[in-house]
Parts: C-alpha cells; structure tokens; sequence
C-alpha cells in the first residue's frame, strides 16, 4: 500500500481537530459527524459494497481502484 502523504493545509486540519478533541470543546458526535461528512467526500465503500454496487468482482475493485485501510477496514476511495 502507498505511504500517503498530508499537505500543509491537511497538516493543520489533524492539529486543529487534535486541539478542539483535547479541551473538549469538540464532543466525539462532533466527531463522528466529520467522519461521515469525510467519506461522503471520498465516496469511501467496503471493497464488498464497492463491488456489488459498480457490478465487479471483489478482486477486481482490488486490483483497479484506490483502497486504504482505515481502522483495520479496507475501503475504496472513489471521488474522481
């Protein structure tokens, strides 16, 4: 798997949400609902979901899409 790579803006992003989680001033629904609105941008799928929603094999989506692990979950990333 690449060895993704955070540009600056991304960088400052992780400190920002890092600082608000520390002092509480985020609560983890905060949280959560910046995950869901994260994958919404990414149109992040499990490979299997993936797969049967294009009409493709699972190893298919594996070999010719974008995947990365998340919390031990593979997801396919597909916003282009």
């Amino acid at each position: 798997m690449e060895n993704p790579t955070t540009t600056p803006n991304g960088q400052k992003l992780i400190e920002f949400l890092d600082l608000k989680m520390h002092t509480g001033e985020f609560t983890n629904e905060d949280l959560v609902q910046f995950i869901e609105s994260s994958g919404k941008y990414l149109n992040l799928q499990t490979i299997a979901n993936y797969a049967n929603e294009h009409k493709m094999s699972y190893n298919g989506v594996k070999e010719f899409r974008t995947i990365r692990e998340i919390f031990k979950v593979k997801f396919v990333i597909d916003n282009d």
